[in-house]
């Protein structure tokens, strides 16, 4: 059993996943692509981003891709996805829609 130096707690408790959690700052905007049509750009999410991007196709029903640092959503999604992301353990204070 490993001892986790910056909390003094067992790592197996997944104690360091929860604190990157807690310190990312979400910012959540639209860009316009080509022929007009809406792109929807989070930055900032931390953790397991590829599962997370995988939930929020899959719940949002749309295409997208993870891109230097930032995930990108076809369409407008920005009224659903603020509550989505609090279900996946981030908190609503982190989250920034502009």
């Amino acid at each position: 059993m490993k001892i986790d130096k910056l909390t003094g707690l067992p790592e197996e408790l997944g104690i360091e996943e929860i604190l990157e959690k807690e310190k990312a700052k979400i910012k959540v905007y639209i860009e316009t692509r080509r022929f007009g049509k809406p792109t929807t750009i989070v930055e900032g999410v931390t953790g397991d981003v590829k599962q997370i991007l995988k939930e929020l196709r899959r719940k949002l029903a749309c295409g997208g891709t993870f891109k230097e640092g930032r995930i990108e959503l076809q369409g407008d999604h920005r009224k659903r996805i603020k509550e989505i992301l609090i279900s996946f353990g981030f908190k609503e204070e982190q989250i920034e829609i502009v």
